[in-house]
């Protein structure tokens, strides 16, 4: 993976400023680009693919709605999360206390054993 060098005030001394390495983004593959890619690995068509993938993303936020998580094999797991404000007694709180949902993603230990065998290059 390859990486560039920022300089940004030091988080620990707003004075000091160091250099960070930062991902180099290369690009987006698209839907279509994946999809392409499968079926260069399957039997199946690129009509049977896209809708494959367009089924799951359309399925998935309705798992974690209920409050599922969403395990997606070895690639790893969806779950939603969020904080709230807190209260002395438990008769005070209100659902719109509740803010910040986000999706949490917890890469497999396939994905994290791959990811320690990561190389890094610095960009040109």
């Amino acid at each position: 993976m390859k990486y560039k060098l920022i300089e940004r005030a030091n988080p620990q001394d707003r004075s000091k400023k160091k250099f960070y390495a930062q991902p180099v983004n290369e690009g987006k593959v698209t839907q279509k680009n994946i999809a392409a890619d499968i079926v260069e690995l399957s039997s199946l068509s690129r009509g049977d693919v896209s809708n494959v993938i367009e089924s799951l993303l359309g399925t998935m936020p309705r798992y974690l709605l209920m409050g599922k998580s969403v395990q997606l094999g070895d690639f790893g797991t969806l779950r939603l999360s969020f904080s709230s404000e807190g209260v002395e007694n438990a008769a005070e709180f209100r659902a719109g206390m509740i803010s910040g949902v986000k999706v949490v993603f917890t890469p497999s230990v396939e994905l994290k054993a791959a990811l320690q065998k990561i190389s890094f290059e610095k960009a040109q």
